[in-house]
């Protein structure tokens, strides 16, 4: 039986052209390549964030409270591309693991469904064991260390101040 569903709508073309999406490519990457684009982000969101804290603490005089404020800051927009990289994967890894596919043929009225067969259906469950779940991990990883650096940041202002 072949595929009724549209190639772009299939899950695993779905699966491969995230993988090499711009912003959710990163989430394939690990160690130093990863942690580089992290902290790129991070930083780049003190340009926000510093201003704001400065804004609070003037950072001549009180210089643990504007990095602590700043960096609680950039983690929370850093966070932000973060949550919708996991969103990405998170509806990647339920097209993979369901054994129906919802598709449209021609627009958002004709909504149609198509049962996958045992072997695909296999194969795609096998992808989101060894591939999509790692990566998952790996986001719900980061986010945790990102909640631990906050809640320490909070920490440390309450003890300053």
């Amino acid at each position: 039986m072949t595929c009724p569903v549209p190639e772009e709508q299939q899950p695993l073309n779905e699966y491969l052209a995230i993988k090499d999406a711009f912003l959710y490519c990163w989430a394939t990457r690990s160690g130093w390549p990863l942690y580089r684009i992290l902290l790129g982000v991070w930083l780049g969101c003190w340009v926000v964030a510093g201003p704001v804290a400065a804004s609070s603490f003037s950072p001549s005089r009180h210089l643990v409270e504007f990095v602590c404020l700043g960096s609680i800051g950039a983690t929370i927009g850093l966070s932000l591309p973060l949550l919708r990289i996991w969103l990405a994967w998170i509806y990647v890894k339920n097209r993979l693991q369901s054994d129906k596919v919802l598709y449209e043929e021609t627009g958002w009225y004709d909504g149609q469904e198509w049962q996958k067969p045992e072997t695909d259906l296999a194969k795609d469950r096998l992808l989101v064991t060894y591939e999509v779940q790692p990566i998952l991990a790996k986001i719900r990883n980061i986010h945790l260390g990102m909640a631990i650096a906050v809640i320490s940041f909070i920490l440390v202002l309450r003890v300053v101040s």
